[in-house]
């Protein structure tokens, strides 16, 4: 049996570094694999900002406020109207 100068014997001492090296191995594939999917997650994100949808969205948003506005507008108009019809006829409006 051969031994090094720790007085391991030799094929041990050359399975412990097949271990490491397998170690090493496994963290650097799980590394490369981490990092390739952060990239792939920021150019997803990056492509959802530049996205036409999100630039509809907020089109329609704006429209929507717009014509709720527009409704409310016209809705106390006619509250208003109404009021004034019934005080020309001498209904009582609170």
């Amino acid at each position: 049996m051969i031994y090094n100068r720790t007085c391991v014997p030799l094929h041990l001492l050359e399975m412990n570094l097949a271990r490491i090296h397998d170690k090493h191995k496994l963290r650097k594939f799980w590394e490369q694999k981490i990092e390739s999917h952060s990239q792939m997650m920021g150019h997803e994100e990056l492509r959802m900002k530049r996205s036409a949808l999100s630039k509809l969205r907020d089109e329609w948003v704006e429209r929507l406020k717009v014509r709720n506005q527009h409704l409310e507008i016209l809705y106390e108009e006619r509250v208003r109207q109404a009021q004034r019809i019934h005080r020309g006829l001498g209904i009582w409006v609170p």
